[in-house]
């Protein structure tokens, strides 16, 4: 039956009429209702019977009959709710049901028209078997599948029967499956048929979606998959989207508190973002829905620490503020919000600005007073002030701010009773400050209490709940304190035990993990506990994994300089091994750390030629994946709308789970259990194969050298000096480079001098022992420095004694014994050797800019000569050409290095001290930047000349990443490159590089053309060129690579 019982047309028609149609159907047509124009197709056959066959249609005669009779009935019922005209409806259908059996093809119609019937009687309050009829309804839709004509009609009657169960009995189950139905059904009507209307009806879906959105949030897979079918009921333009969206984005953000699923935050976001974007100005709810953005925001900043999520939360809060001037009845949760966002940023800013937090106290007091007691929003802005105070006190030590936030706290926690959901958060903040209060005063009641509220936090969280990441780190704070006091070393363990499990609780956001992690290392370096070493390893591995998350070069470095002490982190874990005696540990840790982002980048390169051969299918998924990575990371990188860049972080997630996953696939074949994985001792020796590799490590616990020697184990070196001198040496060069510079060619480099005899008396001396009388390494052969942290600014190949023998012979300086070279990473070098297999007829290009454009620099009026001097030099069986001018410009620059194995370039070059990877050369155009180089893939480029300032110089905040133009070319395929560390001679480098190809391609006219004499011919050139060259300008040139 469809529709309500409503009498559309009395229909009269003589049998004559009918049989006139022969056996032709025909339509008889009735009045509109709903829009919609109801029509009946009858067909009449005479038929003549036999006996069976007239018992069956006498049969289905009588059903025909009560069927008729029972909708007479309904329909006057429906017209004059007389209820025995129901209950006489009621019968005829139930003994038309009786005729039926469940293998006669009008059970379905049987069963939905008593079905029907009884539901109209269950709505008027006259009958009362609502599960009856829900049950009579499943009957019918059971025998209805899903391509049955009648199946929308049963689908609907059940809604109905449902929904009207809901209404009268509250049951929440009802109206859920109500939804899933009309998710199944609203599909099945097309547009102007008389079901859709009745189903897009008030009365109908809506009102289903509407109850729906009453209900409370249930955070369960369940709770979510439903959420997420109401949604999908509110299309764009729904009036109810938005109620549907904002119950959905709660839910997620629920979930997403208690199992830390990064994909539910994100998705909440962008849910928020259409909700917004759904209330224009002047909008009764915009403030609620720019607050729960900017709540979202906030969250996915603590969980992953992008900076621009918390500085557009804080944008949003304001706006909402403004939105709930004073007398509005929300404006306390405004200024709770606000306050909250503005005390986070003040905890990490780096310098003491106390205006975010002075101005986050005043807010929260002003809501205090909109909260007064017996308000339910007074308990968390109790909290909230109680944290701004104490997080005042952590930065400026007033302890009457620790005193009144204690106050607060003990107030706010007697409001929260034992079920309310951010108990937990109060009982941990209460035991940091409690911990705190007890440093000063030594009241053990202080730290015993401290300890208890923390137990009982961590009591209260299942196994994988983000909160006891918290739990564990407070823990560790209350013993450790204790431990400063009473030096029980029971103490010391427990604080220890909890820094492991804080730092490992897989559930919370990298960000809060590593600040455990590193403050782990750091108390385990200062108390001498054993648990060090695994500390750095914890850290080192977190960072990785943090930074991977990051879709674009450049916010990889921002996170991984984000947070305090990380930056020393691979020299530190190395400088712990080597104190523990595990050098081989120390060399897999300072590789580990050092040069992160190169690392990280080239797992996308990884060659998989060996991997191809074992499992081609897994090969090509795997380098599938890793262009679609390389892809979705310069997608993300040249966004700027803030949901562009949301959707295209969210797909590069997505995209990073599926490629480690594929990782995890190799790493299960028997010969690739390694794959990626960070490298041994074993494989890094390989670096060796041609001489020793010296690993400068500079902490501020030792500073020291390893030596990797082509076998065996690898040799430390103590250094004497120590971090602070090395510092001051740094500076002391800067200032002395400085002032050579402008000194006469002529004059004597007094303080270059000195500073270079105290790096070979206090760094490379004792190196060279080794190497001499341990080692036994052969004169002039060749070694490889690898500097870390303060060292990579020290000119470490130019040391030298400037001392006389008796017999008037001078000693020998570093580049006297040993032909030197650098490498940012022992992997570089590995890889660079590893692709010299593949080697192309060579191609030679020389580009030069000379002049560049207003604003880029000075002219340089040597370049076009210093062109033609190489022009003349390369072997003529080179392929040979020379770009400048206007047409050594951006784009003409890049297709030259992509097109020619050998480069040299001679232009201004510029390091970028405050972002690197802007690091340039300035072509006529526009800069040839280090993330243009390091896009372009160039597997069989071999050598590059990099004539120009500062190319192998990295930044000050990042000293272990060696992020500089000259490490750009070796990643992007340049296994020998010759750069620079500071300001080029315009005047005089002609010399070297005149000297330099002269060595390289001796005899010229063998024409060989051999990137491995690179680090030999400039060593050559600088000792050829001494008379003509500055001491500063000899110095400059180094060779990095093969």
């Amino acid at each position: 039956m469809l529709g309500s019982g409503e009498v559309i047309r009395k229909l009269q028609l003589s049998w004559d009429d009918l049989l006139n149609h022969g056996d032709e159907p025909f339509d008889i047509s009735f009045p509109p209702v709903r829009g919609v124009h109801p029509s009946l197709t009858l067909k009449v056959a005479v038929v003549h019977a036999c006996d069976d066959a007239l018992s069956d249609s006498l049969v289905d005669c009588g059903i025909a009959r009560d069927t008729d009779a029972g909708h007479v009935q309904f329909a006057a019922y429906m017209t004059s709710e007389d209820l025995s005209q129901l209950n006489t409806a009621v019968e005829h259908f139930q003994l038309v049901l009786d005729q039926c059996p469940v293998s006669h093809p009008d059970h379905a119609a049987a069963l939905t028209n008593l079905a029907w019937a009884r539901l109209q009687g269950y709505i008027r309050n006259d009958l009362q078997d609502i599960d009856g009829i829900t049950s009579l309804f499943r009957e019918a839709l059971a025998l209805r599948p899903q391509r049955h004509s009648d199946h929308p009609l049963s689908l609907y009657n059940l809604t109905e029967a449902l929904s009207w169960r809901h209404i009268k009995k509250s049951t929440a189950a009802d109206i859920c499956e109500a939804a899933q139905l009309y998710h199944e059904l609203l599909p099945l009507c097309p547009e102007g048929t008389y079901l859709r209307s009745i189903v897009e009806g008030p009365n109908s879906v809506d009102f289903v979606i509407g109850e729906c959105n009453n209900l409370p949030i249930d955070a369960s897979e369940e709770g979510i998959c439903l959420r997420r079918v109401v949604l999908e009921l509110c299309p764009q333009g729904h009036q109810l989207r938005l109620r549907a969206l904002d119950k959905l984005s709660s839910a997620l953000i629920s979930r997403f508190r208690q199992c830390g699923n990064i994909d539910d935050l994100d998705e909440s976001i962008q849910f928020d973002r259409e909700a917004v974007s759904l209330c224009p100005e002047g909008h009764s709810d915009l403030a609620r829905y720019l607050n729960n953005l900017a709540i979202s925001l906030q969250l996915r900043f603590n969980h992953q620490s992008k900076p621009n999520d918390l500085r557009e939360a804080i944008s949003l809060y304001e706006k909402a503020l403004r939105l709930r001037p004073v007398g509005h009845k929300y404006r306390a949760t405004s200024l709770d919000n606000l306050g909250g966002a503005l005390v986070k940023r003040f905890k990490r800013r780096k310098d003491i600005d106390i205006d975010d937090i002075t101005r986050a106290i005043s807010l929260y007091r002003e809501a205090l007073t909109l909260s007064p007691p017996g308000h339910p929003h007074r308990d968390p802005t109790l909290s909230n002030l109680a944290l701004a105070l104490q997080t005042r006190y952590d930065k400026l030590d007033v302890s009457e701010d620790l005193n009144e936030a204690i106050d607060l706290y003990r107030e706010s926690l007697r409001l929260r009773q034992l079920d309310h959901p951010e108990r937990h958060g109060t009982l941990l903040n209460l035991s940091s400050a409690l911990s705190s209060r007890f440093t000063h005063t030594r009241k053990n009641e202080d730290v015993e209490e401290a300890i208890n509220l923390c137990q009982e936090s961590l009591a209260a969280f299942p196994s994988l709940h983000p909160g006891r990441c918290n739990s564990h780190a407070w823990l560790q704070w209350a013993y450790l304190s204790r431990y400063r006091i009473q030096h029980n070393p029971t103490d010391l363990s427990s604080a220890m035990e909890h820094f492991r499990q804080s730092s490992i609780h897989p559930t919370e956001g990298f960000p809060q993990r590593i600040a455990v992690a590193t403050y782990w290392a750091l108390q385990a370096e200062i108390y001498q506990h054993e648990s060090a070493l695994e500390a750095y390893q914890v850290c080192l591995e977190l960072c990785d994994n943090h930074v991977m998350t990051r879709s674009s070069i450049i916010s990889r470095r921002e996170a991984a300089t984000a947070f305090q002490g990380a930056r020393s982190l691979p020299v530190d874990a190395a400088s712990c091994a080597i104190r523990g005696d595990n050098i081989r540990r120390a060399v897999e840790l300072v590789e580990r750390g050092r040069g992160q982002q190169w690392s990280l980048a080239s797992r996308l390169k990884s060659p998989v030629e060996d991997l191809e051969s074992a499992n081609p299918k897994l090969t090509h998924n795997y380098s599938e994946l890793s262009k679609l990575i390389s892809n979705a990371a310069q997608c993300s990188a040249d966004s700027t709308d803030r949901a562009a860049a949301d959707w295209a972080a969210t797909k590069y997630r997505k995209l990073t789970e599926q490629w480690e996953a594929a990782v995890t696939e190799i790493r299960n074949l028997q010969a690739f259990s390694r794959f990626l994985l960070p490298p041994l001792y074993a494989d890094l020796q390989a670096a060796a194969r041609h001489g020793p590799v010296i690993i400068l490590i500079a902490s501020q616990y030792s500073c020291s050298t390893v030596i990797v020697p082509t076998s065996g184990d690898p040799h430390n070196v103590p250094l004497s000096i120590t971090l602070a001198d090395l510092k001051t040496l740094k500076d002391r060069f800067t200032r002395a480079i400085r002032d050579a510079s402008r000194m006469n060619p002529a004059e004597t480099r007094t303080d270059l001098i000195v500073l270079l005899r105290i790096v070979w008396d206090e760094i490379m001396l004792p190196i060279v022992n080794v190497l001499e009388n341990v080692l036994k390494l052969k004169r002039r052969s060749r070694i490889w420095l690898c500097p870390t942290a303060a060292f990579t600014c020290i000119p470490l190949h130019a040391a030298h004694p400037f001392q006389t023998r008796a017999d008037r012979s001078k000693e020998p300086c570093l580049e006297d014994l040993y032909i030197c070279s650098y490498t940012p990473t022992l992997s570089a070098l590995i890889r660079s050797r590893r692709m010299m297999k593949k080697r192309v007829t060579p191609s030679f290009v020389a580009i030069g800019q000379g002049q560049p454009g207003a604003g880029k620099g000075k002219a340089l009026s040597a370049v076009d000569s210093e062109l033609e001097l190489v022009h003349k030099l390369v072997p003529v069986t080179a392929n040979h050409t020379t770009i400048s001018g206007d047409a050594a410009t951006r784009a003409g620059a890049l297709q030259a290095l992509e097109g020619n194995t050998w480069v040299h370039l001679a232009c201004h070059g510029k390091q970028d001290p405050m972002q690197p990877y802007h690091s340039h050369f300035v072509m006529r155009d526009e800069h040839l930047t280090l993330l243009d180089i390091m896009d372009t893939h160039i597997p069989h480029a071999e050598f590059a000349f990099l004539s120009a300032c500062h190319t192998a110089v990295g930044d000050e905040k990042t000293p272990d990443e060696v992020i500089h133009l000259a490490a750009g070319l070796q990643f992007s395929g340049f296994k020998s490159v010759v750069g620079t560390l500071w300001e080029v001679d315009d005047a005089v480098v002609k010399y070297v590089v005149q000297a330099f190809y002269t060595y390289m391609f001796h005899p010229k006219e063998v024409g060989v053309m051999d990137p491995t004499k690179a680090a030999w011919a400039l060593n050559r050139a600088t000792h050829a060129v001494k008379t003509m060259v500055p001491l500063e300008q000899r110095m400059v040139f180094i060779h990095i690579g093969v």
